[in-house]
């Protein structure tokens, strides 16, 4: 399928401009750090101004001592810095068939930063949490009307919620970006990076952190965010299960394909570095094979680099094209170390979220 969307914006693909939605080029992609000012780009509501002088980050809720914190006295707390790949909850959107409402991401809503920035757990510990503490919600300054009949009314900031033990486990307050501020549409001053989870939930222009003793309900952990989940409750005269809307959280494993881009030309009966990126949530990728006959055989490629959590591996493979100039179908799956594969088939239940099922491209061989 040829990319339809030329209009492009710093070498990005403008997927609309009012709020900003920015693509990378997937085939662009060749450092394992991907540049901020190549990094997509993923807003609801117009991006907020923020005064980094006068920027306060409250901490409250279900907690002993609730206070508030600066981003200079932030900023003076330890820091931990690391590789974390973010992928928009749509990425690959515009692959499904039908078609579906949403922005339309092809291979490129995902990147992988070096986040500097303070555990989210040093603040909880700070301020103390009540025995009932069960969820983190997390509010950013965005915020906006929607025109979404199920939204409702008045203004609506950006929110979204994690479990304590997550919270607790490896959640980041990011304020820099492969070693420089956080750029204002990645959310300066301050963004949460949650590892592993698809980027919703790593909300930026952060605002509030808000502990909770309840399931949060919000909009966005809700209505929007949300996919079907089928659960069994041991209806065993009838062997049915309901469908319940369910918070969008980990990443599924996935592997795509950089290079040769969809549509490419590549010359015939020579050998072509076909290369890509994989990933998954808190766990290895340790295979990534490659079809060059639309998944008739499987060949096992190179992964590169060393394997870091919650972070992409690079993979390559030497492709020898066929003699004989025509169209063929390549298409990469990825397995992670609990031995989950991609799906061949795209689940319906999850909507217009989570596509990790194995998405073919078509080159030119000539």
């Amino acid at each position: 399928m040829p990319q339809e969307e030329t209009k492009l914006r710093d070498g990005r693909i403008v997927r609309s401009e009012n709020p900003l939605n920015l693509e990378m080029p997937f085939s662009t992609v060749d450092s394992f750090i991907t540049p901020a000012t190549s990094f997509y780009v993923r807003t609801h509501f117009p991006i907020p101004a923020i005064d980094r002088d006068a920027w306060w980050l409250q901490v409250e809720g279900e907690v002993e001592k609730p206070f508030s914190i600066n981003y200079k006295q932030l900023t003076a707390l330890e820091s931990v810095t690391a590789p974390v790949t973010l992928e928009c909850a749509g990425n690959n959107r515009n692959f499904l068939e039908p078609k579906v409402k949403g922005v339309q991401w092809r291979l490129g809503a995902v990147g992988t930063a070096e986040w500097t920035g303070v555990p989210l757990s040093v603040l909880l510990d700070r301020a103390t949490l009540k025995p009932n503490a069960n969820e983190i919600i997390l509010e950013g300054a965005d915020g906006g009307m929607l025109e979404e009949p199920k939204s409702p009314p008045g203004e609506l900031k950006f929110a979204r919620s994690i479990p304590l033990e997550k919270a607790r486990r490896d959640v980041l307050l990011a304020y820099k970006m492969n070693g420089e501020d956080l750029p204002p549409e990645h959310g300066f001053p301050v963004r949460a990076i949650v590892p592993g989870w698809y980027a919703m939930a790593s909300i930026k222009w952060l605002q509030r952190i808000i502990v909770t003793d309840r399931p949060f309900t919000g909009y966005y952990q809700t209505i929007d965010y949300a996919f079907w989940q089928r659960t069994d409750y041991g209806h065993w005269q009838r062997g049915e299960n309901i469908a319940e809307l369910t918070p969008l959280t980990e990443m599924k494993v996935k592997a795509e394909i950089a290079r040769p881009a969809e549509g490419e030309t590549v010359p015939a009966n020579t050998s072509v570095r076909v290369r890509g990126a994989a990933w998954a949530c808190d766990v290895e990728i340790t295979k990534v094979e490659l079809s060059t006959d639309g998944g008739a055989t499987w060949n096992d490629t190179k992964l590169l680099g060393e394997s870091k959590p919650n972070a992409w591996r690079f993979w390559e493979f030497n492709w020898k094209t066929p003699a004989q100039p025509g169209k063929q179908t390549l298409i990469a799956r990825a397995t992670d170390s609990l031995s989950r594969t991609q799906p061949v088939h795209r689940d319906p239940n999850r909507g217009t979220y989570m596509i990790n099922h194995l998405l073919p491209i078509e080159v030119e061989v000539r």
